[in-house]
C-alpha cells in the first residue's frame, strides 16, 4: 500500500471516529474536529512508521488524539474557563452560583489527585466511561483502574470531609 492510499484509507475508516472521540471528551465538535484534524497532520508525517507497523493503526490513531486532546486542556488558555460549566449541566432553580462553586470545589478537589487517579475519574464519571472502557483507552490493565478507582473515591472523600471541617 502506498503512502497516500494509506493516509486515504485511515481518513475514511477512522476520521469520524476520532471525532466523535474527541468530542466526547471535550464537549466541543469543532474542538474535536481540530483535535483530530492534527491527528491526521501527525499520521501523514509519520506515514513510514504506520506502514511498517505491527499493531493497530487505530490503536495509535486513538492514542495520539488522546494526547493532543491532554496538550490542550493543559494549555493556559484551556484553564482560564470553568471547566465542567456549559449548556448541558443541569442547574437546580436558577441558582447558578451554587452550580458554580460546586464546579470549583470539585476541580479544586480534582486537583489533589495524581494524573493517574485523576484520568480514572474523569473517564468514568465525567465521559461517562465503563471501568473496561476506561482501562482500553489509558492503556492499563482492569485491576489497575479498579485500584486506582477505588483508591481516588477515598482520597475524594478524605479531601472532602477536610474542606468541609
Amino acid at each position: 500500500m502506498s503512502r497516500s492510499e494509506l493516509l486515504g484509507t485511515i481518513m475514511r475508516e477512522h476520521r469520524d471516529s476520532l471525532v466523535s472521540y474527541a468530542e466526547k471528551m471535550l464537549g466541543d465538535r469543532e474542538l474535536a474536529e481540530d483535535v483530530t484534524q492534527e491527528a491526521m497532520i501527525r499520521a501523514w508525517r509519520n506515514i513510514d512508521r504506520l506502514l511498517g507497523m505491527e499493531g493497530s493503526v487505530r490503536g495509535w490513531l486513538f492514542t495520539v488524539t488522546r494526547n493532543l486532546v491532554i496538550d490542550w486542556v493543559r494549555k493556559p488558555h484551556a484553564r482560564k474557563e470553568v471547566v465542567g460549566v456549559t449548556y448541558n449541566d443541569p442547574v437546580v432553580g436558577n441558582d447558578i452560583t451554587e452550580a458554580v462553586h460546586n464546579v470549583l470545589a470539585v476541580r479544586l478537589l480534582l486537583r489533589r489527585l495524581s494524573p493517574e487517579h485523576r484520568a480514572v475519574i474523569v473517564h468514568i464519571y465525567l465521559c461517562d466511561r465503563s471501568l473496561q472502557e476506561t482501562a482500553g483507552i489509558l492503556g492499563v490493565p482492569l485491576g489497575t483502574v479498579k485500584s486506582r478507582h477505588h483508591n481516588a473515591l477515598r482520597k475524594l472523600r478524605c479531601a472532602a470531609r477536610s474542606e468541609a471541617a
